[in-house]
């Protein structure tokens, strides 16, 4: 080899390794908050949902998670503390941890879900241009839907008389929610007995006040407690012997009896969508707030067996799922 051969050579050689390596760059890693009352409320469906939208926890996507364990007053701190982290995107769930966000910063972009009323409680200016950093995926109104659930529990069972109904009082909508409810029982000739929880340990007294008011129906309102003690209200339920109607569909596969709500797989999975669609460079200002637009009746025929109840063929002919 001639030297003018060698170095066309070395120097093909020197030029080609930088460009190769620059042809096959590093995959970025996002990293996104989660910001929950409760831990347990970040279901799998959301992390699916990522999964299929190409982010996969541990590799290009680093989820940090922040539970306030039931104190809200630890919300305005773990929603500061995310910010710090320099998080490219804030998920919150219900209305104290999205405000708690919202707080805590005006330009990292945040998803809220599970929030009934997102224009009421500030959130955000309107559902088609939220305006802001804030967009995300709507509950449910309060004021229709707690009434049409009272209706289900009447015709499970005819004769209730006494429904008791479990809140967490540090919920804001539920305060709000609570007179069209009252409304609704009073039409039915169904007297309401409020018990509140406001972190797990609230719950086996809550069960008891029940018992000494001898309901005849729980009803659990929906909230992140009561999503993540999912498990625990079906089996102090089945002790003492009480009937449930729930919002989340997890609930009644957990043991609870019935449950009638939005599908919430589907919505995490939509939350996932916007979590994608941001960090891609949308900005929430201009993504619309979603709101569900279907409800969905199950029912757990293996609890139902349990207490020794028999549910009318109407009720069991529109449900979407029954599970055995």
């Amino acid at each position: 080899m001639d030297r003018r051969s060698f170095i066309s050579t070395v120097a093909g050689a020197l030029l080609a390794a930088p460009l190769g390596a620059e042809a096959q760059p590093a995959e970025k890693v996002y990293r996104v908050g989660f910001l929950s009352m409760f831990p347990g409320s970040d279901p799998d469906a959301f992390v699916q949902g990522l999964r299929e939208a190409g982010y996969v926890e541990g590799q290009n996507l680093n989820i940090e998670r922040r539970f306030a364990e039931g104190k809200a007053e630890r919300l305005p701190s773990l929603a500061a503390d995310l910010v710090r982290l320099g998080v490219s995107l804030i998920i919150t769930t219900g209305v104290p941890p999205s405000l708690a966000a919202r707080d805590a910063t005006r330009t990292v972009p945040i998803v809220f879900v599970g929030v009934a009323d997102p224009i009421g409680v500030g959130l955000v200016a309107n559902l088609a241009r939220p305006g802001g950093n804030v967009t995300g995926l709507a509950s449910i109104e309060w004021e229709a839907f707690t009434a049409k659930q009272l209706q289900i529990i009447k015709e499970a069972l005819p004769k209730t008389s006494r429904v008791a109904i479990l809140i967490n009082p540090t919920n804001r909508m539920h305060s709000l929610t609570l007179p069209q409810e009252q409304a609704a029982a009073d039409r039915m000739r169904v007297r309401l007995q409020l018990v509140e929880a406001r972190e797990a340990g609230d719950l086996e007294g809550a069960f008891e006040a029940m018992a000494r008011e001898r309901a005849d129906f729980l009803h659990v309102w929906g909230d992140p407690l009561t999503y993540a003690s999912r498990a625990r209200i079906a089996e102090l339920a089945m002790t003492h012997r009480l009937p449930t109607m729930h919002f989340f569909r997890e609930a009644v596969a957990a043991g609870g009896l019935l449950g009638f709500g939005p599908n919430w797989r589907n919505t995490w999975r939509g939350a996932a969508k916007y979590v994608d669609n941001i960090l891609k460079g949308a900005k929430p200002a201009d993504i619309p707030v979603e709101q569900p637009t279907r409800y969905e009746l199950t029912i757990n025929l293996k609890t139902a067996k349990a207490l020794g109840l028999t549910l009318p063929p109407s009720l069991l002919r529109r449900s979407d799922e029954v599970i055995p």
